[in-house]
C-alpha cells in the first residue's frame, strides 16, 4: 500500500467522501432533497433567525463567495426567506420559512443516523478519542482555513 493511504489528509478527504455519501443516502431515504451544507445552514437559521449571508457563511465555516449559492437553493425550495437589510441595503437577511422549519426538523433524525453511520464501527471510548481529536485539530487549524468557523 503506498504511503499516500496513510497521510491524515488523504484519510480525512475518504471520511469527507463517505461522510457526504451517508448523507445522501440517509436524504434519498427520507425523501429530502438536502446537502450537509444545505442543512448546516438551515440549522443555524433555526438557532439564530435574521442572520446576514456573511454571517451565515462564518457560523459553519463556509465561503462567503459561494454562501449566495446555497442560499439561491433554498430560497429557490421555498426553505429560506432573504429580506434585504434595513441597516444595510447590500446586507441580506435570512429567516427560515414555515415549510424550511418543518423540514429540517423532518431532517434532524436523519442527519443523527448520519452521525452514527459515520462512527458505527468505532467503540463509545473510541468515539470520545476521536470526537476529541476532531476538535483539537479542527480549533487549531481553524485559522488557517479559507472559511474560518467564526463562533457567535
Amino acid at each position: 500500500m503506498s504511503s499516500l493511504h496513510i497521510m491524515p489528509g488523504h484519510l480525512i478527504r475518504r471520511l469527507q467522501q463517505i461522510s457526504v455519501s451517508l448523507f445522501a443516502a440517509r436524504m434519498a431515504e427520507a425523501g429530502l432533497d438536502l446537502t450537509s451544507v444545505q442543512y448546516a445552514a438551515m440549522a443555524t437559521l433555526h438557532d439564530h433567525p435574521g442572520l446576514d449571508q456573511g454571517t451565515l457563511a462564518g457560523l459553519i465555516a463556509y465561503d462567503r463567495a459561494t454562501i449566495g449559492g446555497v442560499v439561491d437553493r433554498l430560497a429557490q425550495k421555498g426553505l429560506v426567506l432573504r429580506e434585504t437589510s434595513a441597516k444595510d441595503r447590500r446586507a441580506r437577511i435570512l429567516t427560515l420559512t414555515a415549510e424550511g422549519e418543518r423540514v429540517l426538523e423532518s431532517a434532524t433524525p436523519w442527519v443523527e443516523r448520519v452521525q452514527e453511520d459515520i462512527v458505527a464501527c468505532l467503540s463509545e471510548e473510541e468515539r470520545r478519542t476521536f470526537h476529541a481529536l476532531l476538535r483539537k485539530t479542527t480549533d487549531a487549524g481553524n485559522d488557517l482555513s479559507r472559511a474560518p468557523l467564526r463562533r457567535p
